[in-house]
């Protein structure tokens, strides 16, 4: 709650706390491990086409660091994140996440008015239920990339009760 008050804070258009740090909180949970300190980045996504320069936010990353300095902030305006995947120009952050490569990562957490909402576009039974399956975007020829991915992230060693979708195993 403490991270997404001080992304509240900053009132910046369509923007979340998702990925990697909401993924790993629930699986750690799962996983019977008590809550600790994010052990990676967080990823802070918001969407605004008129302010999708990358220094934008590097300044974003500053003033999260001069509020919470002991979090890896990693913040990225969706509006350009498409060029680097190779995507048609996303129209959200809900559209941004609905290309992340795993069903368990493509989700997101904001604040608003004292109550959490949750972005899933995929739902988040995956998430629950400890699978790991591709997003639509990441079957077919990014399927590798998925692959990669679950393999070089040690999730398997990590989490052990994971479960990688069958269809999908290497």
């Amino acid at each position: 709650m403490r991270l997404l008050e001080k992304v509240q804070a900053l009132h910046l258009p369509d923007c979340w706390i998702g990925a990697g740090f909401v993924r790993a909180a629930v699986w750690d949970y799962l996983h019977g491990r008590l809550a600790t300190a994010p052990t990676d980045d967080v990823d802070v996504i918001w969407f605004d086409r008129k302010r999708a320069a990358a220094t934008v936010d590097s300044e974003i990353e500053a003033q999260l660091k001069a509020v919470e300095p002991s979090i890896d902030w990693s913040v990225k305006n969706q509006a350009r994140m498409h060029l680097r995947n190779g995507d048609e120009p996303y129209i959200s952050a809900k559209d941004a996440v609905s290309r992340w490569p795993e069903t368990a990562t493509a989700i997101a957490l904001r604040l608003t008015d004292r109550s959490v909402e949750i972005m899933a576009p995929f739902g988040i039974d995956d998430l629950f239920s400890l699978t790991v399956r591709p997003t639509p975007a990441f079957i077919g020829e990014k399927l590798p990339i998925f692959r990669r991915r679950v393999q070089e992230k040690r999730w398997l060693e990590r989490w052990p009760r994971l479960i990688l979708a069958s269809e999908f195993a290497a």
